[in-house]
């Protein structure tokens, strides 16, 4: 044996050939605009993360290990374009993992991948479109409170909670959610084509499966972990590198550092940090519900 191959076997040294490299992303929570309390997934926050992730020359993969329940169609679609953009620009191929859920918007942002895989547990699917609120008009009345609204244009307020429901409001609302569902089918069907087996009516229906059942319907290309599958692809010396975005907490908050290390309220900070408080509150409730609905 000589002495360069004896020498490429010790675990370190630079004679040691690095292994291959795939670089992971990690997209969790619900997709949208977030705030100082909740990391929602917007097409600007994780932008500046995919960019590093497809930056690296001669990597094998980028990786995506995916953990949301979905949210806005909007920005699922816009990262999703994002990472199909890169992908196609750099040449690499690319895998999702899904964790507790990819549903919905988070399916979305896995059929951006090129495999996706996923654990028996996993929640995955619910490719529908769902719009939620509440009817209060009877609640205001109740305790004689009178409702002013005034509008140009007679379609201007269609699903005012505060006034008796619709019939053409709810009708525009449902068109709406049609054509919605139509781009979202289009992708599916675009990014998994033949690999479909389920019929389109179950497919499409907005239910959502455990994944040994996705992987039957198709929706899924196997069951494992991002780990154990990266070094079966790659090799057990595979390097996974994790790309994150640090933000000082004390930032988020609108607080910096004052004498003696104690954190204070910015300049001009104050008003923003109640309203901060106010809007982490409903946005709280809003997450919960959407991991609520997947039974999670």
């Amino acid at each position: 044996m000589s002495l360069q191959s004896l020498l490429a076997k010790l675990p370190f040294g630079p004679w040691r050939k690095a292994g291959p490299l795939v670089s992971v992303v990690r997209l969790t929570g619900v997709i949208g605009q977030g705030g100082p309390f909740r990391s929602g997934l917007s097409l600007a926050g994780v932008a500046p993360l995919l960019e590093r992730a497809f930056a690296p020359k001669d990597q094998k993969a980028v990786a995506l290990i995916i953990n949301s329940p979905g949210g806005s169609p909007v920005q699922s679609a816009l990262i999703a374009k994002r990472i199909r953009d890169l992908a196609e620009e750099k040449k690499v191929p690319v895998f999702a993992f899904c964790e507790d859920a990819a549903a919905s918007g988070g399916y979305w942002l896995a059929c951006a991948a090129d495999e996706i895989w996923a654990d028996e547990s996993s929640i995955v699917g619910s490719i529908g479109v769902v719009s939620s609120g509440f009817g209060l008009h009877a609640l205001i009345e109740r305790h004689g409170i009178e409702r002013r609204l005034y509008t140009a244009g007679d379609k201007k307020v269609l699903l005012d909670p505060f006034s008796p429901e619709r019939e053409d409001g709810v009708a525009h609302l449902k068109a709406l959610q049609a054509d919605v569902h139509e781009a979202f089918k289009a992708m599916v069907r675009a990014r998994r084509g033949t690999r479909l087996t389920g019929s389109e009516e179950e497919l499409f229906s907005g239910a959502f499966w455990a994944g040994r059942k996705a992987l039957a319907l198709g929706l899924i290309d196997g069951l494992g972990d991002l780990r154990s599958v990266m070094r079966g692809r790659f090799g057990e010396r595979v390097r996974l590198r994790v790309v994150q975005q640090e933000r000082s907490m004390l930032r988020r908050l609108g607080l910096r550092a004052g004498n003696g290390n104690a954190p204070t309220l910015e300049a001009g900070a104050h008003e923003a940090f109640a309203d901060a408080l106010v809007a982490a509150a409903r946005k709280s409730l809003d997450d919960w519900a959407a991991w609520a609905k997947l039974g999670l």
